[in-house]
């Protein structure tokens, strides 16, 4: 698994720490730096890890300069770079949302916040940037169809963009009310099976959009997770990265009991497992400690990664949920994203 850490107490020395979940006495493989307010990608096609990233002339403070680092997943070693004008990435803490592929690998999206919004599309082939797409009032990225994305926005739309072959947008189109922002707003990170994404929203609503075609969809049959005995008040998702999936009809969301107004990022204690075709809870599965992030191994009898509060990172059987090994702080100081390749 690639974790990804923030390193909250020297953020411009941020990393991305490549682990082995089955080893406990020696799990941490490989680091890839990650600057700055960093967003990660890898992509076993290219075979390569990528890392959009900021330096400044003088550690922290002078001239910016924005760019892709382009790693070798073999050797771990930087073979490449991209430099993005105009010193406009968007920082903030890490979502995985801010820097996705499109083009089957072949381009990159790169989210921008100055604080105008915008997306822009660079060619990783002939490493330059191919155009910017201006996207006020909407936020993240969700690769959509062949070559294209879509984002959310502020007043519960979705926005679908389609790119021609030259990377300049070619058409648009709004999805209206697609999310109620003041009741059931959604985690912007999901769980993806193919090109389906699976978002849970602060209060337990699951949602399913399709993003396959040239414009996003909500499917229907959106459900409540529900709640459960022991909540003060009561249960809520809770945390960075709180939904995942073991691509077979299963997810695993990652629930606090003290769900209130803004508990969203506090973390979790328990991750709960859904059944999608009975839209009803099969399992509870208590953790050892707060979480901050969850994810599955992607093997035929997964194993779920839990990032805790303090930095360590512990593996359950998914099938079971029983605690299986620790793996200590192989994810760094403050491991917030996991991502399996």
């Amino acid at each position: 698994m690639l974790i990804h850490d923030f390193h909250f107490s020297s953020i411009l020395d941020g990393r991305v720490m490549l682990v082995d979940t089955s080893s406990e006495d020696q799990p941490l493989k490989g680091i890839v730096r990650a600057a700055q307010f960093a967003n990660m990608l890898v992509s076993p096609r290219r075979g390569e890890v990528l890392t959009a990233e900021t330096f400044y002339s003088r550690l922290t403070r002078g001239d910016r300069t924005d760019a892709i680092t382009i790693w070798d997943m073999a050797t771990l070693q930087p073979k490449g770079e991209i430099v993005l004008p105009g010193g406009k990435r968007q920082q903030s803490v890490t979502y995985p949302q801010l820097f996705q592929f499109t083009n089957a690998d072949k381009w990159a999206l790169v989210a921008n916040f100055t604080p105008a919004q915008s997306v822009s599309v660079v060619d990783l082939d002939s490493r330059k940037v191919l155009a910017e797409v201006d996207l006020p009032g909407c936020a993240q990225i969700y690769p959509t169809g062949e070559r294209g994305f879509s984002s959310f926005c502020a007043d519960g739309s979705i926005l679908s963009v389609k790119l021609g072959a030259d990377g300049q947008a070619v058409s648009s189109r709004t999805l209206e009310t697609v999310q109620d922002i003041d009741n059931q707003p959604l985690f912007s990170t999901p769980a993806w099976v193919g090109r389906t994404a699976w978002f849970v929203s602060y209060r337990g609503q699951i949602q399913a959009f399709d993003f396959s075609g040239d414009v996003a969809r909500a499917l229907g049959g959106s459900f409540n997770i529900g709640t459960a005995e022991g909540g003060a008040p009561e249960w809520r998702p809770g945390g960075w990265q709180v939904i995942a999936t073991d691509g077979a009809g299963k997810l695993f969301v990652l629930m606090s009991p003290n769900g209130r107004e803004g508990s969203h990022k506090d973390g979790g204690t328990e991750v709960w497992v859904v059944d999608t075709a009975s839209k009803a809870r099969v399992a509870r599965i208590p953790l050892r400690a707060m979480a901050s992030a969850i994810a599955l191994t992607r093997e035929s009898k997964p194993q779920l990664v839990v990032a805790r509060g303090d930095g360590v990172i512990d593996i359950h059987d998914a099938a079971t949920g029983s605690f299986m090994r620790s793996l200590g702080t192989a994810g760094g100081a403050n491991p917030i994203l996991i991502t399996a390749p």
